[in-house]
């Protein structure tokens, strides 16, 4: 089962890129949860905590595109090193004012900083993939080795986040990203044998992409799968604390990404002949099934079953993403292509944990999951309205 993947990882520079890239993009699976942590904590709110959460990942689904179309422009390095920089910066400071309780609008402030400069690590992990790999079905297996790194980042972060933050203190599950995204990142950035070459195309050139009929509506699409995701993370913390143990939140959240990386797993070791839309409109209706369970569950043990199982539809559903955007975009554009979609799937994120939140206030966290379920119904319908324009693309890899 794992030959396809020693194959790939045994490639010059391979192995030590993809370590690098996963330790990297750990902040991406603690710092909403952490934010959430955090702030509920210490400012009593999770209303508050979801709009925080929100303004980060609004702020990251803004400022990501910008970001990777400057990094197809000029080289990973040379943009992402200052980024780096600017984004610890912003997460001490959104420790620092939770500390000091400063007000909201500091805290979004620092949300703002952090958000504007983190980038999408997944998406320059997948372009260096592109240009070491030149045949589809290894670079199927590549896919298919990052979103299950993506999994297993989400299996062990929220763990941690919920860990420090209930059992150190609120604060502390945003110093591992501060460790992570230093790291991590100066490390995946000093690999400049990967490195794609930068296309030094016209600087107009890239607004082509936001114009893609395609591109467009596999964004919609990610947008209200982010929704689901944004939505479950704060429900999930709040119905275990409801439950007596909010600790427990990020070991059901955990074991929701556990499934999807087993599944994704096994996913990157066949070759698929079947088309790709297809196969991401079956594994997007097969998690909107799996999710609206949520609502009904009345105990932890429950929800994780339900969550482990159903994580079995988001890896291979997001690897199928992935790779419709590389049968949609050129080259030169496809790590702005990738940021897309995962600043979509961020975006709705957001969307999904505000409004969340703010039901959670009101009515607990059967509210939240409320939310959850008229996410799902909206990412199916958004799918099956896609699929004429997304069967153009004739992809099968």
């Amino acid at each position: 089962m794992l030959q396809p993947y020693r194959e790939v990882l045994s490639r010059p520079g391979a192995l030590a890129f993809s370590a690098a890239g996963a330790l990297a993009r750990l902040p991406m699976s603690m710092v909403g949860i952490g934010i959430v942590l955090m702030v509920s904590d210490l400012y009593g709110s999770y209303g508050l905590a979801g709009q925080i959460s929100a303004v980060y990942v609004v702020t990251h689904a803004v400022c990501s595109p910008v970001l990777a179309r400057l990094v197809d422009r000029h080289g990973q390095a040379r943009i992402m090193r200052p980024a780096v920089g600017v984004s610890v910066l912003g997460l001490i400071g959104l420790v620092g004012v939770a500390l000091a309780h400063g007000s909201p609008w500091l805290l979004a402030g620092a949300a703002v900083v952090t958000g504007a400069s983190l980038g999408s690590i997944g998406a320059l992990v997948r372009a260096r993939w592109s240009h070491v790999l030149h045949d589809a079905r290894s670079l199927h297996t590549a896919y298919s080795l990052e979103s299950a790194l993506d999994e297993l980042v989400f299996v062990i972060g929220p763990v941690l986040a919920t860990v420090l933050a209930t059992s150190v203190q609120p604060t502390a599950s945003l110093l591992v990203p501060i460790v992570a995204v230093l790291v991590g990142g100066l490390a995946f950035l000093a690999q400049r044998g990967t490195e794609p070459p930068a296309s030094r195309r016209p600087a107009g050139h890239g607004a082509r992409l936001s114009r893609s009929a395609p591109m467009l509506v596999l964004a919609g699409v990610f947008v209200f799968m982010g929704a689901i995701f944004g939505a479950t993370d704060v429900s999930t913390v709040a119905f275990a604390e409801e439950q007596g143990s909010k600790g427990a939140a990020g070991v059901v959240l955990g074991v929701f990404a556990a499934g999807s990386l087993l599944a994704g797993l096994g996913y990157g070791t066949r070759h698929w002949v079947s088309p790709l839309w297809r196969r991401f409109a079956i594994g997007m209706v097969a998690l909107a099934v799996g999710v609206s369970l949520f609502f009904v569950v009345d105990n932890l043990w429950t929800l994780a079953v339900v969550m482990f199982v159903t994580g079995f539809s988001i890896a291979p559903t997001l690897i199928n993403g992935n790779g419709l955007v590389q049968e949609l975009v050129p080259r030169e554009q496809l790590t702005e292509g990738l940021t897309w979609v995962g600043t979509a799937l961020g975006f709705g994120v957001s969307i999904g944990s505000s409004l969340a939140g703010g039901l959670i206030d009101a009515q607990g966290s059967h509210g939240g999951f409320l939310v959850v379920v008229a996410s799902a119904v909206a990412a199916v319908v958004a799918t099956l309205a896609s699929l004429r324009v997304l069967r153009a693309t004739g992809g099968t890899a």
